[in-house]
């Protein structure tokens, strides 16, 4: 009879992976969350550090009404922490799902994250890229910073470079810092599979002319109705047209900046006019 509650048991991390709107998320091992190093700067972070830590891990933890009916029971609270030690379990539970969180981002970054989390990818458990020309491009979560409490997860897609909201609304409340800045790249790298998908589609889009036409003619592109985001679709062929997204990417043409130099230096003779002319 006493088998049974333990069979019932679910441990914290399955019930908080499947949660409504937590697909993205993977179960991170009890290995890697119980290695001190991994955890490294995140008790500043986590208000109730420890207990969260230990809820995450399905260990016992007292909370505030736990400690306030043993007291009632008992007459007093004896050796037992007081109530103002302790957390209620709303902030114990909030504790322990950002503590989790900031985990997690560190663990898909890991090798056995990345394999967890490429193999929800390849199964296109983030959604499809809703551009054309990527025709259909596996999207990947990303947070737009690494700080907690900032901005929502988001998605990426490899091929167009570009970051999207999730379709579904019920992705939104979950934090873009449980899967961080890094994730994405490192993904792309450590898959090159990835990579070439999307140099197929890359070479797909140009090898075919698509675009909007009038009677078989093309629409300008300074029309109101021409292709005018069709820069972001656009990749360097040439070593010209690498030299020129790399000046675009990084700052001004070197021409450009030449001139502006030369048109925004001091007269000096004009300085030296006015400068004699206060002096007399």
């Amino acid at each position: 009879m006493s088998s049974e509650p333990e069979e019932d048991y679910v441990p914290w991390i399955q019930q908080f992976c499947e949660l409504f709107g937590h697909d993205y998320f993977v179960s991170v091992s009890h290995e890697f969350i119980e290695d001190d190093f991994n955890l490294t700067g995140l008790s500043s972070q986590v208000p109730y550090y420890r207990e969260a830590l230990y809820t995450i891990l399905d260990y016992q933890v007292d909370t505030m009404e736990d400690n306030g009916s043993a007291s009632n029971n008992n007459g007093s609270s004896g050796s037992s922490p007081s109530k103002a030690d302790l957390p209620n379990k709303a902030l114990l539970a909030h504790s322990a799902e950002l503590l989790y969180g900031l985990i997690h981002a560190r663990y898909i970054i890991s090798k056995q994250g990345l394999t967890a989390m490429a193999t929800k990818f390849e199964r296109n458990e983030f959604g499809s890229c809703p551009r054309y020309y990527c025709d259909g491009m596996h999207l990947i979560p990303v947070g737009s910073t690494d700080v907690p409490g900032q901005e929502t997860v988001r998605l990426y897609c490899p091929c167009c470079n570009d970051i999207y909201l999730p379709s579904n609304s019920r992705y939104l409340n979950i934090d873009g810092a449980f899967f961080g800045t890094t994730f994405p790249g490192l993904l792309v790298k450590m898959f090159p599979e990835i990579e070439n998908q999307c140099r197929i589609r890359i070479q797909k889009a140009k090898k075919e002319d698509f675009g909007i036409r009038l009677f078989g003619f093309k629409i300008s592109e300074l029309s109101a109705s021409g292709p005018r985001m069709k820069w972001l679709r656009q990749h360097p062929i040439s070593e010209e047209e690498q030299k020129e997204f790399e000046n675009c990417q990084f700052g001004m043409p070197l021409e450009y900046r030449a001139s502006l130099a030369v048109d925004e230096a001091p007269d000096l003779d004009e300085d030296d006019d006015k400068t004699m002319a206060s002096e007399s």
